[in-house]
């Protein structure tokens, strides 16, 4: 071999960071590929690996809805669905419909590195309004980034979790609306009407991409230096429900992401020798409400049981058979909501659905305890539901609440096997989520999450104020692991619609 052609050799084999001649970037093409970012970025590739964005355009169950959509709107769905789940296959021409989605090269779907990278602009408020630039400058939140040879590189408040301007980056995706005009996804317009909006900083990104506390170099190229660097996981509550990378590393960053979302209590009032249960919880640590995004989908509901003696005295919200929430008691209170079609029946197919039903749990809309508005998220329930003055036969000795959560409900999942268009292995392969309802102190100064709120009368604390009954001389004795005033001011749950007034 001549020195020439030695030299050439070595110099094709040097790595795409630092080594390659700094006249030349990467291609937009090659910039495209997630696998490119990686030969750099290697920890942020990880994380969006095994993330929801990566798998976007694999998830088995996006791919049954697109199925029967296109299958029932004869076509007329279009590229609703896969504009968000695979926005660079649809942009490139290689799709229209998402149905040929197996064809795409791998690195056109999901919600790539390059998409959200070389977002330059945002034009609206739903269903994906972002511009891509479609050149070679990777846009980020450094105002100093370190030149390299991969790829130029620009600031922007879009990508900046400290900027306000990046909440429209992540948010205007996650609102959507149907043909049929059903705002069924409202995260960023939550976001919006809640105090965490008006905060420097409380972002989505400041949530869904925690920051290290240690600084470490965020890429491995010459002259790269330490930095916080920014998670990529984008936790919420969706998982991977077929073989994945990274999959037991989503499953522990949703369940820690979920340990500060919500405070609760546990209630019991005896009235002679009956009882009655009251639930109090508080979507504290969320910015938007509980739960959000596909709400008509998912499925929040409370578990509570009381016992005598170890026999079951009542219970509410648990699970029956079917795996069905919705075929519980009629006491269960279930947090979702409801789509409904042109003529008011309830449906669960988005392209269905002319306007919604909505009960969850609202996000906080001031931190001034002197406003009226501070403990309107408070929100009480009351078990056997009806009014205040409602009881079971029996005086427990001890009650448990758990507050579970199903990502997309078994009724919904149920629908697309029945159509055909899902295969029932993956309605199996839906988890359950127990939320994180308070934490225990252990002797070593650790804390404990508890997923099992537990009532006893020793443990039940003086009686509280605040219950209509407590007026009445009716003992009320609560619990809680949290930081929730269990005697501040609560409300009922509320159901809003956004449905035309029927006959």
């Amino acid at each position: 071999m001549t020195i020439r052609r030695a030299l050439l050799a070595l110099l094709l084999c040097l790595p795409a960071c630092g080594e390659r001649s700094p006249t030349t970037f990467l291609s937009r093409e090659k910039l495209m590929d997630p696998m490119s970012c990686a030969e750099c970025h290697a920890e942020h590739y990880k994380d969006w690996s095994g993330s929801m964005h990566a798998y976007a355009a694999e998830d088995p169950v996006f791919l049954a809805m697109n199925q029967r959509g296109q299958r029932e709107t004869g076509g007329k769905l279009g590229d609703f669905c896969v504009k968000c789940h695979a926005p660079l296959a649809v942009a490139a021409g290689l799709t229209k419909d998402g149905l040929n989605l197996g064809s795409v090269p791998k690195h056109l779907k999901g919600v790539t590195c390059y998409f959200c990278h070389n977002i330059a602009s945002v034009e609206g408020a739903h269903n994906n309004p972002l511009v891509v630039a479609n050149d070679t400058t990777i846009r980020g939140p450094l105002a100093d980034p370190v030149n390299n040879t991969a790829h130029a590189s620009a600031y922007s408040p879009l990508h900046d979790r400290d900027e306000a301007d990046s909440a429209s980056l992540c948010g205007s995706c996650h609102d959507i609306v149907t043909p049929k005009g059903a705002f069924i996804e409202r995260s960023f317009d939550e976001w919006h009407r809640s105090v965490f909006s008006m905060i420097k900083g409380a972002t989505c990104g400041q949530c869904h991409m925690p920051q290290s506390r240690d600084l470490r170099p965020i890429a491995k190229a010459p002259g790269v230096f330490a930095r916080r660097y920014h998670g990529h996981q984008f936790a919420g509550v969706d998982v991977a429900l077929t073989p994945f990378p990274e999959t037991e590393a989503q499953r522990g960053s949703i369940q820690s992401f979920l340990e500060n979302s919500t405070q609760t209590a546990l209630c019991v009032l005896s009235r002679g020798t009956n009882a009655g249960v009251r639930v109090i919880i508080d979507a504290v640590g969320v910015g938007h409400s509980l739960p959000s995004g596909s709400s008509q989908d998912r499925r929040l509901w409370t578990e509570v049981i009381a016992y005598k003696d170890g026999q079951v005295l009542y219970r509410s919200g648990v699970l029956p058979p079917s795996g069905k929430i919705t075929e519980a008691d009629a006491d269960a209170w279930i947090l979702r909501d409801r789509m409904l079609d042109d003529a008011g029946k309830e449906v669960h197919m988005f392209w269905e659905a002319a306007c919604y039903e909505s009960q969850t749990l609202p996000a906080q809309t001031t931190f001034d305890t002197r406003n009226p508005d501070f403990f309107k998220t408070h929100k009480v329930q009351s078990f056997p539901r009806g009014d205040f003055t409602k009881t079971f036969a029996g005086v427990p000795d001890r009650v448990t609440l758990r507050l579970r959560m199903q990502p997309i409900g078994r009724d919904v999942l149920d629908d697309l096997v029945a159509s055909g268009d899902l295969d029932p292995a993956v309605r199996d392969a839906m988890p359950i989520h127990d939320l994180v309802i308070g934490h225990q102190a252990l002797p070593t100064g650790e804390t404990k999450a508890l997923t099992t709120l537990e009532w006893t009368p020793t443990l039940g604390t003086d009686p509280v104020v605040g219950f209509p009954y407590s007026e009445q001389g009716i003992p009320v004795t609560c619990v809680t692991q949290s930081n929730l005033n269990k005697s501040a001011e609560k409300y009922a749950p509320e159901i809003t619609t956004s449905c035309p007034a029927r006959p």
